[in-house]
């Protein structure tokens, strides 16, 4: 099929590089968001969000005219939904933007057109709550309109490149519907296309992260035997990874962004009595925040009172997302714990965490501080002397939670050195 015209709906970390991708590759792209001063931003060129190559992007296809930025849905060949799907506190799915994204499509709905879900969902939601939607149209799904799902499986900090060389998964609720699909991201996708059904492509989106989550999970409860068993992880991790069939993560603070964190619990509320391992490594993961502060405490010797120098709020390093950050909750755990923390995040300096006070520069965070807390491993923050750190600080202690710190220079500054599960 030949599409010349694209709505996307959601202009996030995904919907934006892909509205752009689009674009730059010739077809006519409007990107619609409800929040009126994100689209406020981009109209006037500003980016709400840093990933590298987007800038670029995004303002070659607005220069070109393809690419224009609203706060209302418009008619269109093809219709991508690439809203957030997070959940509640009982960890089921959050669907309400999926669900209003897909009721803004039906009046513009056409025969012939086709619409693709992008958002990560539990298992049979293009089949079960997409389509019974746009199917108020009265028109009928994989008859008279195409349905797709097509996962997001890119990496932040690569997502430019991931959009065009990652394999693209398109399930269709028919096989047209797969092949429609195919022909709209071989506009400007590289890697392999694969076909098949609409929830198994929905599944398959949940097991990578879910694989991911399980395989940190054992990495963090590793360390923590470690812990106990006055055992150097890191090293341990290095000789066990020497066998060829054996390759276990890194441990660290716990696991956030918008994926890994969130899919598993999709399959748990789905089902709920067979996920058991899957509940069972998201237990440990978000657990390990409340674990690390509590390795910081007994390092600190206390924490009531003391000021404390916090490296990091993103939830993994060279990027400035914040959603469901495991930084942060070991922020607020330090501050449950009597601590004064000033957080310095240098990729979202203007980002508003609730319940976090943060400040503006590195220098702010080390004046008062009485320890210093490496919580993400931040390019920036791996090349920092400890000699010139000493100058700006009074504090004595320095937990490094992401192994990211030469435990001996920084002693050789004249700091005590602790991190998670470290010996050397």
């Amino acid at each position: 099929m030949d599409f010349k015209s694209l709505c996307v709906i959601g202009m996030g970390y995904i919907g934006l590089p892909t509205a752009s991708m689009f674009a730059s590759n010739g077809i006519q792209v409007t990107g619609m968001d409800i929040n009126a001063g994100i689209i406020t931003r981009l109209q006037a060129g500003d980016l709400h969000i840093f990933e590298p190559g987007l800038r670029d992007q995004f303002g070659d296809a607005v220069k070109s005219g393809r690419l224009k930025v609203s706060t209302k849905v418009c008619p269109a060949d093809a219709f991508i939904i690439a809203v957030p799907t997070p959940f509640y506190e009982d960890k089921r799915a959050d669907l309400r933007a999926v669900v209003s994204a897909a009721e803004s499509i039906v009046p513009h709905l056409k025969p012939g057109n086709l619409v693709i879900l992008e958002s990560t969902s539990p298992p049979r939601t293009t089949a079960d709550i997409l389509a019974p939607i746009l199917e108020k149209s009265g028109l009928k799904a994989g008859e008279d309109f195409l349905l797709a799902y097509s996962p997001e499986r890119v990496l932040p900090g690569k997502i430019m490149q991931e959009l065009k060389e990652n394999a693209r998964v398109i399930g269709g609720v028919n096989r047209a519907s797969a092949e429609a699909g195919r022909d709209l991201y071989r506009t400007f996708v590289k890697g392999d296309i694969i076909l098949t059904d609409a929830t198994t492509a929905e599944m398959v989106k949940l097991m990578e992260n879910t694989s991911r989550d399980i395989n940190i999970a054992i990495a963090n409860e590793f360390a923590r035997l470690a812990q106990q068993f006055d055992v150097d992880i890191w090293e341990a991790i290095n000789i066990a990874n020497l066998h060829p069939r054996v390759n276990i993560l890194r441990p660290g603070i716990g696991v956030g962004g918008h994926c890994i964190s969130v899919d598993p619990w999709f399959l748990v509320e789905a089902a709920p009595e067979a996920a058991q391992l899957i509940r069972t490594a998201r237990q440990v993961n978000d657990g390990q925040p409340e674990f690390i502060s509590e390795l910081i405490r007994k390092e600190a010797g206390g924490l009531a009172g003391k000021c404390v120098a916090f490296l990091g709020l993103a939830f993994k390093p060279n990027v400035d997302d914040l959603r469901e950050s495991p930084a942060a909750a070991l922020a607020r755990n330090l501050q449950g714990q009597g601590a004064t923390v000033h957080a310095y995040e240098p990729f979202r300096k203007d980002a508003e965490v609730a319940n976090i006070q943060q400040v503006a520069t590195l220098d702010a965070a080390l004046i008062d501080a009485d320890l210093i807390v490496l919580a993400v491993a931040h390019d920036q923050f791996k090349t920092l002397d400890p000699i010139v750190i000493r100058r700006k600080t009074r504090a004595e202690l320095v937990f490094d939670a992401v192994n990211a710190w030469d435990k001996t220079a920084w002693e050789a500054a004249g700091f005590r050195f602790a991190g998670l599960a470290r010996k050397y």
